[in-house]
């Protein structure tokens, strides 16, 4: 039996399995809210527990309520020189606290000395409660700690109560052809969405998640509840329903077990903060209370007082690595005549993997002069970077593969005769030893500071899933030889101790950039990794926009924003718009209104565009500051159509309320049949009516109905070619 399955016997107190049986009178109890979730907590001699999950405006007898039975599952004992020794709890009554926005309890144990710190708090009005777990150690001797979930549930349900479970794939390199699952919650069916910092599609198995869970209730209103983890490295959701038990836990993920953490005397562990709430209105509904959330709490907020955000970006990949200085300013010029705002250079600037200097001869007078020159231009200016990864430079301050100090970082020795499988990718080294994050740190000061830069963007393999290295060695497994191999162009390590290396590289990656972003504090931050591979909630408190896949064509940025826009701010979700057969006008604005739902990037040679495709990119590019902009950072979105094949029609609804308007974006499929298409659309109210222009029909076409009716009946649009869009604008009519 594992340490987080063991459990007390405590007075009248009998717990068997995560099932309480009979209740105890608690110490202490109380109650945490937000605008939309209400929880009740309590605290026993020896544990605290979460006991109810309530939707607020619903009352106690609605049947509203999920009643929680499992036990929070402190660790049972921890060891000590190789040996376990068990753990004693005692709930500190004097450093708890309780009121306010925050409830905090205090457990200690005496031999070893840790403290526990157990923490429920509302940091926004609206929006889910957070959860986190700390465990220091005051004791003059390391420990080993085993497994801590985040968080564990067992929620009463009735067996007669419909349930689906609503979770979405990564769009991570190709978006798959599923993508959003909405699965029905099945007896004895168990189920597991796991996540990384580095999403490889694995042949014949499940992709990884957005870190994010809705469960509820298929009737009418759609009740339920919502968990996530803000944490970037290695994590897990698991449910099964039995009986009318739905039990599961959120956190670390324990695959490859047993998972063991060392923490040293003054050292403190913290548990991946989660969050949860309470929902009615199924996957739309959740979505809009958590994209406002993620905005209010996670996001920076010097960045979303820009009024440009999110910009729109002319990006060098186009061309590949053949960028230099003459091609990077052409582009530039192009950026201002299109009326984009950035220009971002990618790969191919530097001299060579880890020896992040210009190349003199692409970049003769350096990047610097090539940002001085688009700040002449009144554009902002980014800059690629793989800054984790050790090359072959001998240049000074560059990490090399065969230097001795450096090896030392990597997450495994190279193979004998390693050379590059890709120009701009190397071995990757662990964050989470101090010399690499002390290398890190000034490395990126430099290239910030030196290169004049407004957004740094993170790509490739950056936070180590696993390694060799003894940094991470536990004394149960060190005989145990980890797996290295090569797959995507990078050495990988895979071992027993592949979750706790990810973890501590991910806290390094959020410290090193939490002291970037106080340095600069306008500085953007784009998490690439690869086209979609970071998307979670931790990189959202991190940085500022992802990119969601690394496939250009319109169908597969549909596709990559459908998904993640469920979970996270359309403003964050960057679509690249690459090179894509355009037969007339019609197909160019169904490629670039494909990658405007959210942030638009453009990665194409638009110098070979006719002078008329250049006319109606600047018209749909002013068009996306002036109307677009405004819904996309802050209104509700509706996914109003299934998810998008390429052969249906798809498309997204924004409505905001405060704005009182909103538009609807419309793209028809590939099905010569398929003319016309019926939208219903949603967050409208019934009782008013709304004025409705089509951006491409002209004035002649506008349409005056009312909420209830575009709502209930929906609206018909009509478009003569396939492949081609429409954009729908709405406003309230005083």
């Amino acid at each position: 039996m594992s340490a987080r399955h063991l459990w007390f016997a405590i007075g009248t107190l009998v717990v068997t399995g995560s099932v309480l049986t009979a209740a105890a009178s608690s110490l202490d109890h109380g109650t945490l809210s937000s605008a939309e979730t209400r929880i009740c907590i309590e605290a026993d001699e020896h544990f605290p527990r979460l006991t109810t999950l309530r939707g607020r405006g619903s009352s106690a007898d609605s049947g509203a309520d999920w009643v929680n039975r499992a036990v929070e599952s402190l660790p049972a004992q921890v060891e000590m020189h190789g040996t376990g020794q068990s753990l004693q709890w005692q709930y500190d009554r004097a450093a708890s606290h309780w009121g306010g926005r925050e409830i905090l309890l205090v457990y200690v144990a005496e031999h070893p000395r840790l403290r526990l710190s157990w923490r429920w708090r509302a940091r926004a009005e609206h929006g889910p409660l957070e959860h986190s777990t700390a465990i220091q150690n005051l004791d003059s001797e390391e420990i080993w700690l085993p497994l801590i979930p985040s968080f564990s549930f067992d929620w009463r349900v009735s067996t007669q109560t419909p349930l689906q479970r609503f979770w979405v794939e990564k769009g991570a390199d190709t978006p798959s052809a599923e993508g959003t699952h909405e699965d029905a919650v099945l007896e004895g069916t168990p189920w597991r969405g796991t996540s990384s910092t580095y999403a490889r599609p694995i042949p014949n198995q499940p992709r990884e998640m957005i870190p994010y869970l809705l469960v509820h209730d298929t009737r009418a209103e759609q009740r339920g509840w919502y968990l996530g983890i803000e944490f970037s490295g290695r994590t897990q959701i698991t449910l099964q329903r039995s009986g009318d038990s739905l039990r599961g836990e959120a956190g670390l993920n324990p695959q490859p077990a047993p998972y063991r953490t060392r923490l040293l005397p003054q050292e403190t562990f913290n548990t991946p903060e989660i969050f949860l709430g309470a929902v009615r209105g199924g996957a739309d509904g959740a979505g809009n209370i958590l994209r406002r959330w993620v905005r209010t709490v996670l996001n920076n907020p010097q960045t979303l007082r820009d009024p440009r955000y999110p910009l729109m970006v002319n990006n060098s990949w186009g061309s590949g690595m053949a960028a230099d200085e003459t091609l990077a300013r052409r582009m530039i010029g192009q950026s201002r005549d299109l009326g984009l705002e950035m220009f971002h250079l990618d790969a191919g600037w530097f001299r060579g993997v880890g020896d992040w200097q210009a190349d003199s001869a692409k970049f003769p007078h350096g990047i610097g002069a090539v940002a001085d020159y688009a700040h002449q231009l009144n554009l902002k200016f980014g800059l690629w970077i793989d800054w984790t990864q050790a090359g072959v430079s001998t240049a000074m301050d560059a990490p090399n593969v065969s230097d001795p100090n450096t090896r030392a970082w990597l997450i495994a020795d190279p193979p004998v005769g390693w050379q590059h499988r890709e120009a701009f990718k190397g071995i990757t080294m662990d964050l989470g030893i101090g010399a690499v994050q002390r290398w890190a740190a000034a490395t990126l000061e430099r290239v910030v500071t030196d290169n004049r830069l407004d957004m740094l963007e993170h790509d490739g393999y950056l936070v180590a899933q696993g390694s060799t290295r003894a940094a991470h060695g536990d004394p149960l497994t060190a005989d145990l030889k980890p797996r290295i191999y090569e797959d995507s162009g990078y050495l990988w390590a895979e071992g027993r101790d592949d979750t706790d290396v990810s973890y501590h590289a991910t806290r390094a990656y959020y410290a090193l950039y939490e002291q970037l972003r106080q340095r600069h504090p306008a500085l953007l931050l784009e998490v690439c990794n690869d086209g979609g591979r970071m998307v979670d909630f931790g990189s959202a408190a991190h940085g500022d926009y992802f990119s969601i896949t690394d496939t250009y064509d319109p169908l597969s940025n549909r596709r990559a924003f459908f998904d993640a826009s469920f979970a996270l701010p359309p403003a964050m979700l960057e679509s690249y718009v690459g090179t894509w057969p355009v037969l007339q006008l019609d197909n160019l604005r169904y490629m670039l209104r494909s990658g405007m739902m959210g942030w638009f990037s453009l990665m194409l040679d638009s110098n070979l565009w006719t002078p008329e495709q250049r006319a109606v990119a600047r018209t749909e590019f002013a068009l996306y500051k002036s109307a677009l902009r405004p819904l996309i950072r802050e209104a509700d979105l509706y996914h109003v159509s299934a998810r998008p094949d390429g052969v249906r029609w798809d498309g997204i609804e924004y409505y905001s309320d405060r704005q009182q308007r909103g538009v609807l974006f419309v793209f028809r499929g590939s099905d010569p049949r398929q003319r016309a298409h019926r939208f219903r659309l949603r967050g409208l109210d019934p009782q008013r009516r709304y004025g409705l222009r089509f951006q491409d029909r002209g004035a002649g076409a506008d349409v005056v109905a009312s909420g209830q009716a575009l709502m209930r009946d929906g609206l018909e649009v009509k478009l003569i070619a396939p492949l081609s869009s429409e954009l729908v604008f709405l406003a309230l009519i005083p």
